[in-house]
């Protein structure tokens, strides 16, 4: 296993530990969150009695197929933990995430949780976030009204794309990646894409996560407020 993948799954199964008996968990998407996904499912399997939410249609499949009981995202007011990856992160728990495609479900799973909970592999802690792309999730109508605001705004863009075509998430929306360079101020930035009409989310993650675990060789350490 590459270095990255156990680093990934060390952090993972310390993220699992976190969890206790009768609670919903939020269950996030990309390939560091899998990890913890497949950790959960064999804890269910055990007999561990938890109610998942899944932050997409493929990690809803994967936790179906894994034997975890799930509630629908439209149902849920409140969840207890949420386990999920990031892109990038700061020391002070700013996040860039969405990298993947599910930003806006895996956004208001963070803003519905009272324990959000990231794990990573070391590569993904920096000084300051904006060597990723922040991932915007825009309205397919306002995609020209959004660039024009975008090019007062970024160094650059790009609307996705996957297989030759605009990639559409699992709301049917287009992402934008954007580069800002390195983000001196990411609340301001923040607040500037929220002003934007037909952006409906942006992947600036700020006072949502508590704990990021991140794997370092065949460690963990925890960064937290």
């Amino acid at each position: 296993m590459k270095n990255s993948e156990t680093e990934k799954k060390l952090a993972a199964k310390e993220a699992i530990k976190l969890i206790r008996p009768g609670q919903v968990v939020g269950i996030g998407t990309g390939s560091t969150a899998n990890f913890a996904t497949y950790e959960l499912g064999d804890l269910v399997k055990k007999g561990l009695k938890i109610t998942g939410v899944p932050t997409s249609v493929q990690t809803k499949d994967l936790a179906t197929s894994l034997g975890i009981p799930l509630l629908e995202l439209e149902t849920t007011t409140s969840i207890d933990i949420t386990i999920d990856g990031a892109d990038e992160f700061t020391e002070d728990l700013v996040l860039i995430k969405g990298g993947g495609g599910a930003l806006f479900r895996e956004k208001v799973v963070a803003s519905l949780t009272k324990q959000e909970i990231i794990i990573t592999d070391s590569s993904k802690k920096v000084e300051k976030i904006g060597k990723f792309k922040v991932p915007v999730e825009v309205a397919t109508f306002a995609l020209g009204y959004v660039s024009e605001q975008l090019k007062h705004l970024a160094k650059g863009f790009n609307v996705r794309e996957k297989d030759g075509k605009r990639f559409l998430t699992d709301q049917a929306n287009y992402i934008i990646d954007v580069d800002f360079g390195l983000i001196e101020d990411p609340l301001s930035i923040s607040e500037k894409l929220n002003n934007i009409e037909g952006v409906v989310c942006h992947g600036i993650f700020i006072g949502l996560a508590i704990k990021v675990i991140m794997g370092v060789g065949k460690e963990t350490v925890s960064f937290a407020f």
